[in-house]
């Protein structure tokens, strides 16, 4: 075995889960559940502990600690002249990047990852369309890794739109429940206006610097003599934060992650702890280098930040279902990234985000159970005296009840309405 064999080939950290999502998406209908749960719950593993390896590996490099795997030149445009006159050599790879800050991504994506995916076993197990649901969730695990690894921007780009691609899917995964496949679109079409000014923001790097490496971004601005507050700087800065909002759901873009909370609970938890939402916090912070060159940038990126952290809260006060007073909650914690990144406080803004990853998804996990001890009910109105009925079931029921397999023994007197929507759908 190679010494750093995991920093050679951390390529297949995303290629695992791939792998698993094309074979439930191709060969699942025939599989039995124990064979999905086996190899999608498996694959996001096993990428935890190839991660887990190859940054033990990175922190025992001497001095500076980033590694990249190129495989092969994926886009080799050619000579062009830079906006400035330059002579540049375009070329986009197909490469990983890991640093200190993917390091973080990829541990955060992985094991939160892989957590939610054990959870759902029990959450999803009375459902139809088991392997459905696992192929897309490993899909989202692949598009999100992608992201996170990518060494420039035209690859994180393929990953930014799998991640809106899979979240479409898992929103509207209830298809036959109309609000569902509203939502499903809702969140695809909003976040279409995002990704529009990032992919101008991508053509205007590629124009301005004559790069989109992550690596080269210091060389390209010292190169290009480019001042602090240049016009050019700015509007990069401001169109890539535009595709931000629309991803991580910052005022005006906010909208569709409210109505996200359709699709099934481990859907929300992953969207909004460890994968989807996270995204343009990590896309401002890799490209921190052009929104230091903007000081009217990072200024509207805080101040976006701080009133979508104040209003997001306001709302979710006066909530009443328990997933959109936890999605409300997202929406203002993510300001509070923002505001951190706006200010020059990258690092702690990455810090919240991966703290945040952690209690999100048990706060979303949790009130998973409650809603299947509730036989799908999410008005909070009607949850009063949990504590009290929960603490006089056997040991049993309480088991049952946490991976949501058993309907909770005093849930009738709680209720007035309905069971779970997708219990009818079969696919």
């Amino acid at each position: 075995m190679e010494t750093n064999f995991f920093l050679e080939n951390i390529w297949l950290i995303p290629l695992f889960p791939l792998a698993s999502a094309a074979i439930m998406l191709l060969l699942g209908r025939r599989l039995p559940k124990a064979a999905v749960s086996f190899l999608c719950v498996g694959s996001v593993f096993v990428s935890f502990a190839f991660s887990a390896g190859a940054v033990w590996q990175l922190t025992q490099l001497a001095g500076e600690r980033v590694h990249q795997v190129v495989l092969y030149d994926w886009v080799p445009a050619g000579a062009f002249h830079t906006t400035n006159g330059l002579l540049a050599n375009f070329t986009a790879e197909l490469g990983f990047l890991l640093d200190p800050l993917s390091a973080v991504m990829i541990l955060v994506v992985t094991g939160v990852g892989f957590l939610i995916h054990v959870y759902s076993i029990g959450y999803m197990g009375h459902e139809g369309g088991y392997y459905r649901f696992f192929g897309y969730m490993n899909l989202f695990m692949f598009s999100m890794l992608t992201l996170v690894m990518a060494n420039n921007m035209l690859l994180m780009f393929v990953g930014w739109e799998g991640v809106g691609l899979c979240s479409y899917l898992l929103i509207g995964f209830y298809f036959l429940k109309k609000s569902a496949a509203d939502a499903g679109k809702k969140a695809f079409i909003v976040n279409r206006v995002g990704d529009t000014g990032f992919l101008l923001g991508i053509f205007l790097t590629a124009a301005t610097l004559g790069t989109i490496k992550f690596s080269e971004f210091g060389a390209a601005i010292s190169a290009g003599r480019f001042e602090i507050g240049a016009p050019v700087m700015t509007a990069i800065a401001l169109l890539l934060f535009v595709g931000a909002t629309g991803k991580s759901a910052q005022i005006p873009l906010y909208v569709w992650l409210p109505d996200a909370m359709e699709g099934p609970t481990p859907v929300s938890a992953l969207i909004h702890a460890a994968t989807m939402v996270t995204a343009g916090v990590y896309m401002v912070t890799r490209t921190n280098l052009i929104f230091r060159f903007s000081p009217t940038a990072m200024e509207v990126v805080a101040v976006i930040g701080a009133i979508t952290a104040i209003f997001a809260a306001s709302m979710g006060l006066v909530q009443n279902d328990i997933k959109r007073v936890l999605a409300y909650s997202t929406i203002s914690q993510l300001g509070y990234m923002f505001l951190a990144c706006g200010v020059g406080a990258f690092a702690a803004g990455i810090f919240h985000l991966m703290t945040h990853a952690f209690f999100k998804a048990l706060l979303f996990l949790g009130s998973g159970s409650v809603i299947h001890a509730l036989s799908g009910e999410q008005d909070m109105r009607k949850m009063g005296g949990l504590w009290t009925n929960e603490n006089s079931d056997d040991g049993e029921d309480h088991a049952s009840r946490h991976v949501g397999h058993r309907r909770h023994p005093s849930a009738g007197r709680f209720l007035q309405q309905g069971r779970n929507p997708g219990e009818d759908i079969r696919a």
